[in-house]
Parts: C-alpha cells; structure tokens; sequence
C-alpha cells in the first residue's frame, strides 16, 4: 500500500469511528466516551497488522459490530466498548482477559472473556459437537446476557459482508445462522436483526429463491406505496379529528417470510396477499397507551372490515419477548386484505431495540422485564439437561421459535406456553412438585386427558395426589424442555431404586447359586445378558425380568466357562457379525405398536430407512405386512392423507421399560370394602398401573374384572399371588 492509501484508510477509519459515537441510541456522557475511545485505540493496535479476506483492514470489522450494538440494538457504553475489543483477546497474544480487566474493568473483561471463549470453539465439526459448542455459548448467559447480543451483532456484520468468501463456507455460515441466531435474535426481541439474518441466510443458502423475490419485491414497490396512500386517506381525517398524533407507514415483508409462505401454502408470489402491513404509530403517554390503541382500532374498523379470527391483542398479555402491540387483519381499498399494526412510540421502540428499550424504561412500572424471565427459564434448562447436545439444541430450537397461547390458572392468572402444550407442561411451568404429583387435569371443567393439547383462554387445574408420580409415558405428552428434562430426572431416580433393590435380590440369589456378587461377576452378568451397565442389569433384576430361570442358566454357563471360552476362540470369526446386532443394545431397542404398545412383525420402509430411536408409524401394506416410515418420511403426507385408516402408531422403546396389558379374572364372596382391598393391593405394588376394574355382585358372590400394565409375566404372577390371599377371595385367573 502507497502512503496515500494510508493516508485515506486512517481518514476512513476515524470517520467510522466518528460516526458510531454520533449513532449512539443512549446518550453518552463525558466518561462513556473515554472508556470507548481507549478501547478503539486498544482495538487499532491489536488489528494494525490485520486484513479481512476483501483486503480492507480488520479494526472495520469491530468498528462496525460496534456500531450494530450501539444504534441498532441501543445498547451502553459497557456493551460498545466490549464490541470493539471482542476480537481482540482470541487474535493477538499481547493482550489477556487480565490486561483486558485492568485497562477497562471487570464487566468489559467478563464479556470480552465470554466472547472469546465462544469464539475458540471449533468451526469445522459435526452436528454434536457444533451442537455441545451451542449449549456452552448458551452457558455464557449466566455471566452477561450482553454476550449474546454482541455476538448476534458480530454474526450480522459477518452475514452482511460474506461476498469474498468461498461458496461452501458462505452455506455453512448461513445455514448455522438460519439454525441458531436468528431464532436467538427473535427471543431476545431483536425482530429487524432477525429479519436481516434470516434474509440474509436465504441469499446464501438459495441464491436464485432470495434473487427472485427480492427483484419482484422491487418491482411492486411503488404500487405498495400508492396502496399504503390511499388507505391512510381514508383513516387520517378521523385520526385528525381525535386529535391523535400518529404516523402511518408501510412495512414490506421480509423475503424470507414470503418464501416461506410460498412453500407452506404452495402459493406463488403474486398470491401471498400480505407482502405488506400498515403500521400506525401514536404518541401516548404510559397511562394512556392501551386507551388510545383501541381509540385507533375502532377508527380503523369503522372504515374497514375486520377479520375477526386475526384479532392480536399483545397489549393486555405481551409477548414473552416483551413485543406489545395490537394486530388486526382488515378488508382494505380494491378488497385487498392488509394487516394493520397499532402501536405506541415505546412499543415501537421496544419492538425495534427490544433489551435495551426496556431498560430505558424500566422504571415506568413495566411488568417484570421478560428477557430477565427467560434467561431464568434458559438456566434451568440447562442446568437440568443430561441429554445428548443434539437434542437438546432441537429442544431449545423448540421453545425460542414456537408460537405462544395464552392459558388461565383457576385462580384467573395468566400464564404463557409454547403452541402444542399439554396440561403437563402447564403443572410443570407452575411448580416442579405440582408437576411430579399431577393425578390427572381438567380443562374448562372437563377432566381431560394428559396429552391434551391446549388452547388460548383455556382455563385449567391441575389435581394433584402424594401417591402420583411420572411414568415413562409423560415423556409422549410433554412438549417444554423444563417438563421432559424434570420428568427424565424423575425416571432415572426411580430406576435407581429399583436397581438397589435389584442388586440386593441378585445378591441372595447368587448366594445361593454359590456365586459371590463382585465387580468381576457383575461384568460377567452384563456380558452375558448383552446389557450396557450393571444399572441396567441391576435394574431388570428389580423389576422381574431376569428371574431364577435365567440366573441358573448363567450359573450353568459359568461353570463350563472354559470350554465355551475355547468354542468362541474358534467360532468368534464367523458369528461376531450376527452378534455385532444383538451385543450393542441401544436406548430404543424395539418396536411396538398401537395404544396397546404390542410386538408385531414389521418390516423398515426402503424410502426413509427408520432406525431405532426415530420418530416413526405404522403403515399396513396390502402384500408386505406392516411397513414402518419416519414421521417426516417424504411419503408421509400422501400416506397419511390418502390411507389414513391405514396408518398404526409405532414407537421405539426400551425393552426394560415395556409394558404388558392383562386382564385378570375374579370370583369369590361378596363383602364390604373387598374392592377397596383389591385397589389398595394393585396401588401399592411399585410397577403395576391399573387401567379399568368392573365388579358385578349376585346374592352374597361376586365376579369381577381387572386389567393391569405389568412389565413381566413374573410381577403378573406375583400380583396373582397376592390377590388370592385377600379375604373372600375364592379364584384368580389371568384371561
């Protein structure tokens, strides 16, 4: 580089610098603006030596990241200053998170330092481990939400300026970024930055799709204009004559949203009716606000008709993001339909800047700030999480982009769920201990199932029991991360203590088979039963599964150990590969069908290919038996639209936790408080569900009906054993 290119990029610097101070949405006072400049002229020598891959010097990038968190997002001093030095730390040796803290103090040192650590992650890499990098980013909430914001602004300026990169990292990039940080952006209430990541993410993921709306966009933009002229003609002279003060604009639709539209609806563009909203914008006083939103409202629909199916009233319940408004769908001039958005100056602003704005005015009495609310739910569900990072990202993905209901409690509170929640998720989201005891629920005053899928305004209770506790089932039912994660610990404490007892019946058991229960037989035990861990083997033996039976056939093995040892020396060559299936058992290892969870002969459908663990069904083929397909298998839709009686609920299970349904017979003689006996008996017994019991009673005899879940034919046995030895009863039988 010439001296006079020098010369012009240090012009060109200071003038960027120059520009964010002057940008700032808070207003920076005497010390704001020494703590940034230091940390410009820190961030300028970290970067002297430094070019991005377009060739111009790197301190543009931070400046410009900068520049997002302070005008766009509206964020403080603290934040700007971190946002210059965020590359600092991770691309020169010569400064540390120490020297960091001592030139600028601990906050801009505890956010440089949670920037720098998501940054060393490793970019190249697999779904889970891309997936385990997400859940620590995560993690870094706990020290400063502010992390994440700064690092949604660096992904954005990224985003914006990926022309010189290689095809293949530009997809990369833009596909994570349509995965993870739009949904973040839209959580924390960043709508605009959301809109540009998403759009940004469909330019680079499907060039021809964004090139394509994007210049019909363009195209019907001045008739956009004439349309947003024309009906604000029609509600400005009785605006005026309330004495409002407002304005009306358009807003067009992101490109992303239309394509999206285009493919659910399977529309054209010139079909998607709405590639626009009108905005009105008031000024209002915070005590007025709601007033003067109906105010407008009912002047809007004196004029045009509303759709009253797309009434959205966010200002008596906000959205979880903190976004308030009020949406209405109207008939608008040439018929059209058009969404019009009525909100005040502050709403406007806090849909805009989101965090920030509702620090600015925080204290006019707003309710409790939502973005605090949901980092605590975020804390949880990640302090609780033992599933694998996959899964967990799924999970979370989940609860950042689902639509919301809104539900009652019976004392009239209102609670916000995810679309698709259950009355679980909602005893859950009250209390863990409400949750762990849930009996059963009622809607609008109807008991209702668990599974139940809930709707907004429904008002609903939770009926509770001590004796009440959650089965491997509830894991079908409840959709929120905070229900399944507090519902997997349940289960896995339960396995635990039927293990315990378990290890103690294997104990007596071996004892008397004269084998001494140690690390060396237990590891004998979980290979000869093809198990993972002595858990596992501890825990079948708790509930039944391996019996005496079983446990003498092992002994027997043992003691020609040698002789079978020598026999797989020779034959391991050959067999290990039909072993190889059976000896690895998964968490899912078999199949079952229908309510009634039964064994049936299936084969794995060709087109999808299932494997244990997917979410799938049964579909009953004319020739070829029972064919199973993933749920989002590409035949699905057509399968379950066209042969829809066809189609048999199948699920992947853990063998150890399947249960049996069975009917046992009951006759004897007639007496007081024989049934509750019978209840009482099935009740107490750990492992046995009831499902329904009839009883008919003719002169002083009775004969009675009884179906029970049990996870074995040995818990069955015992079961029957107990029965026959309560008073008046004469025979048991299984049906």
């Amino acid at each position: 580089m010439t001296e006079v290119d020098i010369e012009k990029e240090n012009a060109a610097i200071a003038k960027a610098y120059k520009e964010l101070l002057k940008v700032s949405y808070q207003t920076l006072s005497r010390e704001d603006k020494k703590l940034i400049r230091q940390a410009f002229d820190v961030a300028v020598d970290a970067h002297k030596d430094q070019r991005r891959k377009s060739g111009e010097a790197y301190i543009f990038h931070p400046i410009a990241v900068a520049k997002i968190v302070a005008q766009e997002i509206g964020l403080d001093a603290t934040s700007i200053a971190s946002a210059l030095l965020h590359d600092v730390v991770e691309d020169n040796p010569k400064y540390t998170i120490d020297d960091i803290e001592q030139l600028f103090g601990e906050a801009v040192a505890r956010i440089v330092d949670g920037l720098t650590k998501i940054s060393s992650l490793k970019k190249d890499m697999d779904v889970s481990l891309q997936a385990e990098n997400f859940r620590k980013m995560l993690l870094t909430l706990n020290e400063d939400v502010r992390v994440i914001i700064i690092k949604i602004a660096d992904r954005l300026h990224n985003m914006q300026t990926m022309d010189s990169m290689r095809s293949d990292k530009q997809v990369k990039i833009a596909s994570e970024t349509l995965y993870i940080y739009a949904p973040l952006a839209h959580r924390i209430g960043l709508y605009n930055i959301k809109t540009e990541l998403e759009d940004l993410g469909l330019k680079y993921t499907e060039p021809e799709v964004y090139q394509d709306i994007s210049e019909k966009m363009q195209e019907s933009k001045e008739e956009q204009d004439a349309y947003i002229k024309s009906f604000s003609k029609v509600i400005e002279k009785s605006l005026n004559k309330e004495g409002l003060n407002y304005q009306i604009k358009g807003r067009p639709k992101s490109i992303f949203s239309i394509r999206r539209k285009m493919v659910k609806q399977g529309v054209s563009f010139d079909e998607v009716y709405d590639k626009f909203a009108v905005r009105i914008i008031y000024k209002s006083d915070f005590e007025n606000e709601k007033f003067l939103a109906w105010k407008i409202y009912s002047i809007v629909t004196d004029h045009f008709t509303p759709n009253p199916t797309r009434l959205r009233d966010w200002i008596s319940s906000q959205k979880s993001t903190g976004y308030e408004a009020l949406h209405i769908t109207v008939v608008g001039p040439k018929s059209r339909f058009v969404e019009v958005q009525i909100r005040s100056e502050r709403m406007d602003e806090i849909a805009e800047k989101g965090y920030a704005a509702h620090y600015k005015y925080k204290n006019q009495n707003v309710k409790e700030d939502n973005l605090d609310l949901w980092i605590n739910k975020l804390q949880e569900a990640l302090e609780n999480n033992e599933a694998d990072a996959v899964d967990f990202v799924e999970q979370f993905k989940l609860n950042l982009y689902s639509k919301e209901i809104f539900v009652f409690s019976p004392k009239g509170d209102l609670k916000s769920l995810p679309k698709g929640a259950t009355p679980l998720d909602f005893a859950f989201s009250i209390h863990t201990e409400v949750g762990m005891k849930t009996r059963g629920t009622k809607v609008n005053g109807k008991l209702v199932p668990l599974s139940h899928e809930l709707q907004s305004g429904d008002r609903v209770e939770i009926l509770t029991s001590e004796n009440a506790k959650p089965n491997s089932n509830w894991l079908d039912y409840a959709t929120t991360a905070r229900a399944r994660s507090k519902i997997k610990s349940a289960l896995k404490a339960d396995t635990k203590i039927i293990a315990e007892e378990g290890k103690e019946i294997l104990r007596r058991k071996l004892k008397q088979l004269k084998i001494t229960l140690n690390e060396s037989s237990v590891n004998e035990l979980v290979n000869y039963f093809k198990l993972n861990t002595s858990l596992d083997l501890f825990y079948r033996v708790g509930i039944g599964t391996i019996d005496n039976k079983k446990l003498k056939a092992f002994a027997s093995s043992r003691s020609n150990a040698f002789v079978s040892y020598i026999k797989n020396k020779i034959r391991k060559p050959e067999v290990s590969k039909d072993l190889d299936k059976e000896e690895i058992t998964s968490k899912y290892d078999m199949l079952v069908f229908g309510q009634e969870e039964e064994k049936l002969n299936y084969k794995l459908a060709n087109c999808c290919n299932p494997i244990a663990g997917d979410k799938v069904f049964g579909f009953l083929t004319i020739n070829d038996g029972i064919k199973v397909h993933k749920k989002n298998c590409p035949n699905a839709v057509s399968l379950q639209s066209n042969y829809a009686y066809r189609i048999m609920p199948a699920k992947w299970i853990d063998s150890s936790q399947q249960v049996y349904t069975s009917h046992i017979n009951l006759s004897g003689i007639d007496n007081l408080g024989l049934v509750n006996d019978i209840t009482t008996l099935i009740s107490d017994n750990m492992h046995v569900n009831m499902k329904s019991i009839s009883f008919t009673s003719d002169d002083g005899v009775f004969t009675g009906k009884i179906t029970v879940q049990v996870k074995n034919q040995t818990m069955l046995k015992k079961l029957i054993d107990r029965l026959k030895k309560i008073n008046g009863i004469d025979k048991v039988s299984r049906a």
